[in-house]
């Protein structure tokens, strides 16, 4: 990050979603067939008990926390023991909602049964800051303990402020990444009367028929550290965080500025925070939601901050549905995979690109790559705009 002391890598990191349950599960999910015919796509027997103490301290956890605690315990394990001050180590995590499944059930619980029957619980298990407060618990990280709710912003936004928190030399390492369960009834219903669901229960971004988003779930979370620091304690460097950058619209509640004049402007702070040049960029993973205003108004900004022909452009969201809060956390989980790997995964359902769409979008195969630098973008109600700058690790 530019003019600030120390680079970012990347050590560790988990991955809960319903196309796979473990980073490398996840992966194999992300390389195969689509969401069709679904509102929503959920985790389908999920087991929360092996990342608790006892069955207890599993139901006092809303189901965004319990994928938020076994994200992070694959991330942990992943990056070994940090051997920092806790007081240095920070907890910096993204949501869009939070435990609102544990909120529906206890508005239903008050109606049928009376105020008695409200659980003592329902404070801690709804509230957006429980998934990284329980992070900081579970670990005893004394660090920065804050949450942002910013929409389908919310976990590239996160990303974006732990990084700096290591950059600016405030903590060694941060904790951090995004979780959301929040496909209730009420809210389905909800994202479907403002016509935000696919009615033909397909998510295929970019796609000239798309028509609208399959509501999805999952965490991610990542262990940032102090790249010098990482380096002497002898962690494997996955990758390292070049820059990221937050901005507004200020235009609309739901749509995204016309032309994605707001997208180009966050896009191009990301570049400038990572001293790089659009030529730089190798990848740019999209948040591409499969509705038609989104991923024309991303398109647009694409094409205009990269030119013509763009870098390759990839969503996961044919496969992982619309996460809300958590998007960005899994698409920096795929990018993180895409590098391993070597290929870009393909945006899944999609064959037949909109005219309104004038990007290289990678569809029908994986595609073979050098990984590079690689932007993630991530754009949410509210008209807020995140953008994350990711690389292979280097010398």
């Amino acid at each position: 990050m530019q003019g600030a002391g120390y680079r970012v890598a990347i050590t560790g990191y988990g991955v809960v979603a319903p196309c796979g349950v473990g980073k490398q599960a996840f992966w194999q999910g992300l390389l195969g067939p689509g969401i069709r015919g679904a509102k929503t796509v959920e985790l389908a027997n999920w087991d929360p008990q092996p990342y608790f103490a006892n069955p207890k301290e599993a139901r006092r956890a809303d189901r965004v926390e319990q994928f938020a605690l076994a994200a992070a315990h694959e991330a942990l394990t992943q990056s070994g023991e940090l051997p920092y001050d806790h007081a240095r180590i920070g907890t910096i995590f993204g949501t869009g909602i939070g435990g609102l499944r544990t909120l529906e059930d206890s508005v239903v619980t008050r109606v049928e049964k009376g105020e008695r029957r409200v659980s003592p619980f329902l404070v801690p298990m709804m509230m957006a800051n429980a998934c990284g407060a329980a992070i900081s618990m579970r670990y005893g990280l004394r660090g920065p303990a804050e949450t942002i709710c910013t929409a389908c912003a919310a976990a590239t936004h996160a990303i974006g402020a732990a990084a700096r928190q290591i950059a600016w030399g405030r903590c060694d390492a941060v904790i951090t990444g995004g979780s959301e369960s929040a496909a209730t009834i009420t809210a389905v219903a909800g994202f479907a009367n403002m016509t935000a669901l696919s009615s033909s229960g397909e998510s295929k971004p970019f796609d000239a028929t798309r028509d609208g988003f399959v509501f999805g779930e999952g965490a991610a979370v990542f262990v940032l550290e102090r790249y010098d620091l990482a380096q002497a304690r002898g962690a494997t460097i996955l990758g390292e965080i070049l820059g990221a950058a937050s901005n507004a619209d200020a235009h609309h509640i739901t749509a995204p500025s016309p032309g994605g004049v707001g997208a180009i402007a966050c896009m191009q702070l990301a570049l400038d925070d990572a001293g790089l040049s659009a030529s730089d960029i190798k990848q740019v993973n999209a948040h591409g939601t499969s509705t038609p205003l989104n991923d024309q108004a991303e398109a647009q900004a694409v094409a205009a901050v990269f030119g013509k022909p763009t870098p390759p452009v990839t969503s996961i969201k044919g496969v992982t549905g619309h996460p809300l809060g958590a998007a960005g956390a899994l698409e920096a989980a795929a990018v993180l995979l895409s590098f391993e790997h070597g290929v870009i995964p393909p945006t899944a359902n999609t064959t037949m690109l909109g005219d309104d769409i004038e990007c290289d979008v990678v569809f029908g195969a994986p595609r073979p790559w050098t990984p590079g630098p690689t932007i993630s973008n991530n754009f949410g109600f509210g008209g807020h705009n995140g953008s994350v700058i990711i690389a292979p690790p280097r010398a």
